[in-house]
């Protein structure tokens, strides 16, 4: 049996599969997240652990001498510092803490985004590493001064469970740290942010077999000799999870955050520096556009503003393309494609006779505008865009992907796991243990279509006259929200 670690943001999955795939059983331990101000996100990585081991201690009851490997994926870009006793010195910045515009701005216009580009591929946003390392230095200084090493949320896992200070280049090239195209730090950049190369974990192909579980954990687990793979960022091992490895594939995901994800056999640059430029789980490489609120869009309208847990009163709607009502989902400013920390959400369009139904749904139909930003610069570079598969939380909406579809034009297909980034983690445990020789071996075999929803012209039609109504808004309000 093979286990997959999610290491979300509000909370870490692990599922437990066999080697067909099947998933046997699943635990989700919550933990809390923390605002001290304005802008910050923070969470404790003690949390992290101590729900992990918990939650791996119930998976495996009654059958820890059958675990063979486990693997990670999770939430990428945070920071976690340890000190020479290998103790957290501060609390992780997450990917949504926008803390670091002054950074960002001396790396993107001081450095230079050429030369960023020249030497990690990719641009400063505030949600990337480099930038909230620059912060500690220069507001927590004598903090700084204390860190020995530096890892990802998903690195800080592994490390406590096997003893090795490693990482794998899908989640090290969100670091800003990395120089993607040849797979290994960029000294300019550790120079520029004051740190050298043996504060960073060792990077490893996600799918190796770099280390096994303490044997102490071991004993308390009821486990034997169980392999640990470095896995993956989430959004990766989400796609692993889906088959969406080798080329010219793409996922969409509609999860805390939402992502377009495509695939591709070569490096490649983003000219215009909207999307990410990353290496993928499978040894290749993808490009990848990410909007800070996605699901928590829906979370946060329905529960903290409506009161109201239905989640199924939505699915009343139709997907027909009227919606006076256009909602921007910018609740935690914006990545991709505009990188700008001081957007913020609107609804904009009501009347007197606007109606509950009509928000709810614009705030679907928003989160989807937003990630046709993403695909509508993909396509600019002559990326060929016709199928997405979609996992998240927002793909058990039927809604929601036939709204997607028609917002973006394309065919939207689900598949036999929607477990995402766990299941994605599990195969790549498969894969160091040495049950398949690939990871497009494992997701061949593994990963089976079983649902796709087309769009509809007429439906499609008016999406693009939403779009283009979505679009001029963000341009409207851009300088008012600097103000």
């Amino acid at each position: 049996m093979y286990i997959g670690i999610d290491l979300g943001t509000s909370s870490v999955k692990m599922i437990l599969c066999d080697i067909k795939g099947t998933v046997i059983k699943s635990v989700t331990k919550e933990y809390p997240i923390y605002f001290p101000s304005k802008g910050y996100s923070e969470q404790n990585p003690e949390d992290w652990y101590e729900k992990t081991i918990e939650g791996l201690k119930e998976l495996t009851e009654g059958c820890g001498d059958k675990i063979k490997a486990l693997s990670v994926a999770g939430q990428m870009h945070g920071l976690v510092m340890l000190d020479k006793d290998d103790k957290v010195i501060y609390n992780a910045i997450l990917w949504n803490d926008s803390r670091s515009v002054d950074e960002c701005d001396y790396l993107n216009n001081t450095i230079g985004t050429e030369r960023l580009t020249e030497m990690t591929a990719n641009i400063a946003f505030p949600g990337f590493t480099a930038p909230k390392i620059l912060w500690m230095k220069n507001n927590k200084k004598e903090i700084f001064d204390r860190c020995c090493k530096i890892m990802l949320p998903k690195d800080y896992i592994v490390y406590r469970l096997t003893g090795v200070f490693c990482t794998e280049p899908s989640d090290a090239s969100g670091l800003l740290l990395f120089d993607v195209k040849n797979k290994c730090y960029s000294k300019g950049m550790l120079d520029i942010c004051g740190i050298s190369e043996d504060m960073l974990p060792v990077v490893y192909e996600s799918y190796a077999p770099a280390g096994v579980v303490k044997k102490e954990i071991c004993d308390l687990l009821g486990w034997s000799s169980v392999t640990v793979a470095p896995g993956a960022g989430d959004n990766a091992g989400a796609a692993v999870g889906m088959g969406v490895v080798g080329k010219d594939m793409c996922s969409v995901s509609l999860g805390t955050s939402g992502t377009v994800f495509i695939t591709s056999d070569h490096f490649s640059v983003d000219n215009k520096n909207a999307l990410h430029s990353f290496a993928h789980a499978d040894s290749n490489f993808h490009l990848m556009g990410c909007i800070l609120s996605a699901a928590s869009c829906n979370k946060w309208f329905l529960e903290d503003v409506l009161k109201s847990r239905d989640y199924t009163e939505v699915e009343k709607a139709e997907c027909n393309g009227e919606n006076p009502v256009t909602f921007l989902p910018y609740l935690m400013g914006e990545r991709s494609p505009h990188n700008d920390p001081y957007a913020r959400g609107a609804f904009v369009g009501m009347s007197m006779d606007t109606k509950r139904e009509d928000m709810l749904k614009a705030v679907m139909e928003g989160v989807c505008y937003a990630l046709r930003d993403c695909v509508e610069v993909a396509r600019e570079q002559g990326i060929a865009i016709n199928e997405v598969r979609v996992c998240g939380g927002g793909a058990k909406s039927a809604l929601w992907c036939k709204i997607l579809a028609n917002v973006l034009r394309v065919k939207v297909v689900k598949t036999n796991c929607s477990e995402g980034p766990s299941f994605g983690a599990a195969i790549l445990a498969m894969v160091a243990s040495g049950e398949f020789k690939s990871v497009k071996e494992a997701t061949d075999g593994l990963v089976k279509v079983t649902e796709s929803i087309n769009y509809d012209e007429d439906i499609a039609k008016k999406y693009d006259k939403g779009y283009e109504k979505f679009a001029d808004l963000y341009k409207c309000l851009k300088e008012w929200y600097k103000k």
